[in-house]
């Protein structure tokens, strides 16, 4: 799902004190709804139903171009199934009227922690980013206790974690707010705040890793990216992130679990093609060159 979605995910956990938001995710899963209440498993025995935002790159759009559809397909592969969408804006409403709705039966990227839906083992663990024009005084910069960051213009996505930070440090002074909750269909936070770094409008952006890196390889070196891994003492900035299921289909969580370790090299491979940033247990970071060493 969309900075929106992963951020408004985070967002319904703190959150994103979560407070994905994700970001990213996470998403606007802050629902009234449960799940009806259901002793058997409904899920598709021939076709991979997905859950998904339409426009919400790089998470998933209608086109299969998102790294969230390129992983649906290789599940599908994996288990000789075919590949439907059930779509929907990543906003509040989301899990109630797709994978409540039994439309689907997946939903492919869903922070831990989140309790509107079961979640699988994490595939992946990232967080939080900078994202910046190299030459502009961040490079080097992996933290907000950063002197530097108190003489720059910084894009943020509010009720983000990362907000948290930017007020308790005194940088919101000169910030730029930009919309959690919004429709995808019609907007884009991320890209907003993209445009106003390549004019010049903010110095330096916040971002939900996944998207700042996607943005960062699009424009080919002239953005760098750097995760923010140092903060201490307030909500989380990094999240391990599985996939979501319906409580009653433990049969099918089961069988995404032995998918996801048995698939892991392909799973990163894909995650870093779009620029994911990758982090381990460490923080340190997960790359190509390490991949191809295994």
């Amino acid at each position: 799902m969309s900075i929106t979605s992963v951020s408004s995910k985070i967002a319904a956990i703190s959150l994103f004190t979560i407070g994905l938001a994700a970001a990213s995710w996470g998403v606007a899963y802050a629902e009234e709804a449960e799940e009806p209440a259901a002793s058997l498993e409904l899920v598709d025995p021939h076709v991979f139903r997905v859950c998904a935002d339409p426009r919400n790159l790089p998470f998933s759009n209608e086109a299969g171009e998102g790294f969230e559809n390129k992983l649906a397909e290789l599940f599908a592969k994996k288990l000789d199934k075919k590949v439907s969408y059930a779509w929907y804006p990543g906003a509040t409403g989301f899990v109630r009227n797709t994978l409540n709705a039994h439309k689907c039966d997946v939903i492919m990227g869903f922070p831990q922690g989140n309790d509107f839906a079961q979640v699988t083992n994490p595939y992946y663990r990232t967080s939080y980013a900078l994202i910046f024009k190299p030459g502009s005084g961040i490079d080097g910069v992996e933290s907000l206790d950063d002197a530097i960051l108190k003489t720059k213009r910084i894009g943020i996505v509010a009720g983000t974690p990362p907000a948290t930070y930017m007020a308790r440090k005194g940088l919101l002074g000169k910030a730029k707010s930009y919309p959690l909750v919004i429709d995808t269909r019609f907007d884009s936070t991320s890209q907003a705040m993209i445009d106003d770094l390549e004019s010049g409008e903010i110095d330096v952006g916040i971002l939900w890793g996944p998207i700042a890196g996607y943005y960062a390889k699009k424009e080919g070196g002239k953005l760098g990216v750097a995760s923010l891994t140092k903060e201490q003492g307030g909500p989380r900035l990094s999240y391990r992130i599985g996939m979501g299921v319906r409580p009653s289909d433990q049969e099918f969580k089961r069988l995404l679990n032995r998918m996801i370790q048995e698939n892991q090299p392909e799973i990163d491979a894909i995650l870093l093609s779009y620029g994911v940033p990758l982090l381990d247990e460490k923080d340190q970071p997960i790359t190509s060159a390490a991949l191809h060493k295994e």
